[in-house]
């Protein structure tokens, strides 16, 4: 199954919620007053988010304007394209060596998530390590090797209670040892409100700067697409302190709100890299914006 297809499938309820309203907007109706308010709250209600959806309002108007048009059905594929242009978002594509840091709360999903991560660039045929650096919570390492023995990979854990930053040290060590492609560092879980554990995070990013000077690195929050603007006010937190280059959104298939990515991607001017599409270890896919928005609407 291609990847526009399981996106699709993906976004099932997210389509059921606005997709559905669309068109009903759309059939047949004039672009008046009464039109622009049911599409603020269609996306409104989609946790779009207020800033985004002011902001595809505004180029929605200006570009029907512009172009004279008064045809819902144009009208609707104009909608398409203010959405797409919404969500486009520059990743700069990935040189190896890399290193990934996986950060967020917890409950998001982060250690199958890297789990996941494993298998897709192992099915790339790049070689992988992975660092055990959730250190605090219990049987954390051990979940985490699991994954790792399911992708199939290597991984570099001490034991509980050891300092995180060691944990990454070791990791990047080996893997320059072995001339390892992709380091994937799991972190533990932490509120986004939390000094001292922020302060740890920032430590570990510090580590990996100095360890591996030469790598690409990246720094990645997993979201839960559940949460809706709950993960909005995670993000700034998270990028206020070490930078975010990229968001994991999670569980897309289990939210009719996945409008969250317009929110996510306007307000931070950070690209959602990949999306979860089920449980399995291959249901972590890129995310691609055109086949984003065309699973909504088809």
């Amino acid at each position: 199954m291609g990847f526009f297809t399981r996106l699709k499938d993906a976004l099932k309820k997210t389509k059921a919620n606005i997709g559905k309203k669309f068109f009903e907007m759309f059939k047949g109706k004039a672009l008046d007053d009464e039109f622009y308010e049911a599409l603020e709250m269609a996306l409104i209600t989609a946790d779009a988010g207020v800033e985004a959806t002011d902001q595809i309002l505004e180029q929605l108007k200006w570009h029907t304007y512009q172009n004279k048009i008064r045809d819902p059905e144009k009208a609707r594929d104009a909608l398409k394209r203010v959405l797409l242009e919404q969500i486009q978002c520059e990743f700069p594509e990935y040189k190896y060596p890399l290193v990934l840091l996986i950060s967020g709360v917890n409950g998001v999903g982060k250690t199958t998530t890297i789990g996941k991560l494993a298998k897709n660039f192992l099915d790339q045929g790049k070689s992988v390590i992975i660092a055990a650096a959730d250190t605090f919570r219990a049987a954390a390492s051990e979940q985490l090797e699991i994954w790792a023995e399911r992708a199939g990979v290597r991984i570099v854990k001490h034991t509980e209670g050891s300092d995180p930053a060691a944990v990454v040290f070791d990791t990047i060590s080996s893997a320059i040892a072995k001339n390892t492609d992709v380091v994937l560092v799991d972190t533990a879980g932490r509120l986004h409100n939390k000094k001292n554990l922020m302060e740890e995070l920032k430590k570990i990013k510090r580590v990996i700067s100095r360890t591996a000077p030469h790598a690409d690195i990246r720094n990645f929050l997993v979201l839960d697409a559940t949460m809706g603007q709950n993960s909005l006010s995670q993000a700034e937190a998270f990028d206020d302190d070490i930078e975010i280059n990229g968001i994991i959104l999670t569980k897309l298939d289990s939210t009719a709100k996945g409008g969250i990515v317009f929110a996510l991607i306007t307000e931070l001017v950070i690209p959602v890299v990949y999306v979860g599409v089920g449980e399995k270890i291959d249901d972590l896919i890129p995310f691609d914006p055109e086949s984003f928005v065309e699973g909504i609407f088809d």
